[in-house]
């Protein structure tokens, strides 16, 4: 008898998809559970909060268009609930232009995707996002690494190694773009980024952002940063830069 590798924890990790497409939502069903992870699917946006809410979920794909309630009322649902606030979301939609792009980003998913798109590239952002949080929760366990490896801007530690940044000590829950934006800003206190320049910082590959993206996400870090919000200075006209 053949005998199976174990999974990992990531692998097995439950994602949640709320799509209203039966062959979309078929064909990310299959790939999704060839690479180990557990899936449930729900066909309508009122059917897949009430199970977000009921049965939890590591990651939530979720589609925008969809009967019952669309997708911008469920991530924002999604998001004023303590019991899914910290789930990662990720839009998927047909929709591309940017001020759906904006308001998903608004509304607080942490990434989003345009169909058509690659199932391979779906399950690596899937990956990239389940990493990034699991790593938040051991931070929030272990605390900072030694002070030595870190770099320090005021009640901001930046861990480059392990892609994590503190805030008076304890780890900030960003998104890949929030994180790759921050971390550019504190590299150089007090120089000043165009929004095109933290563009080509913070892109990757198949992600789709407009300078317009670059303002939610200043507007999501500050939240995050709460008291210390004023480290991230606007200069109007120009674009951004972390006070020296």
């Amino acid at each position: 008898m053949e005998q199976q590798s174990p999974l990992t924890s990531q692998q097995r990790s439950r994602i949640l998809v709320i799509e209203d497409e039966a062959d979309i939502a078929e064909l990310i069903h299959y790939n999704l559970k060839k690479e180990g992870f557990v899936v449930s699917v729900a066909s309508d946006g009122q059917r897949g909060l009430e199970q977000a809410r009921s049965q939890g979920a590591d990651l939530i794909l979720l589609d925008i268009m969809l009967p019952e309630l669309d997708g911008f009322s469920v991530c924002h649902k999604l998001r004023q609930d303590p019991r899914t606030e910290a789930i990662p979301i990720i839009i998927l939609t047909a929709k591309g232009e940017e001020s759906d792009t904006v308001h998903g980003l608004d509304l607080g998913a942490d990434d989003y995707m345009i169909k058509p798109f690659r199932a391979s590239e779906l399950v690596a952002r899937i990956k990239a996002h389940l990493r990034r949080y699991a790593l938040y929760r051991k931070m929030m366990s272990e605390g900072p690494p030694d002070a030595g490896t870190l770099k320090h801007l005021g009640p901001l530690a930046l861990d480059r190694s392990r892609h994590i940044i503190f805030l008076k000590g304890k780890p900030l829950i960003l998104t890949l773009s929030e994180f790759k934006l921050l971390s550019t800003l504190m590299s150089a206190p007090g120089q000043v980024f165009t929004r095109s320049q933290l563009i080509h910082h913070i892109a990757g590959k198949g992600v789709h952002l407009v300078e317009r993206n670059v303002d939610v996400h200043i507007l999501a870090l500050r939240k995050k940063l709460g008291g210390h919000a004023s480290l991230i200075q606007t200069i109007r006209g120009v674009g951004y830069k972390c006070r020296d």
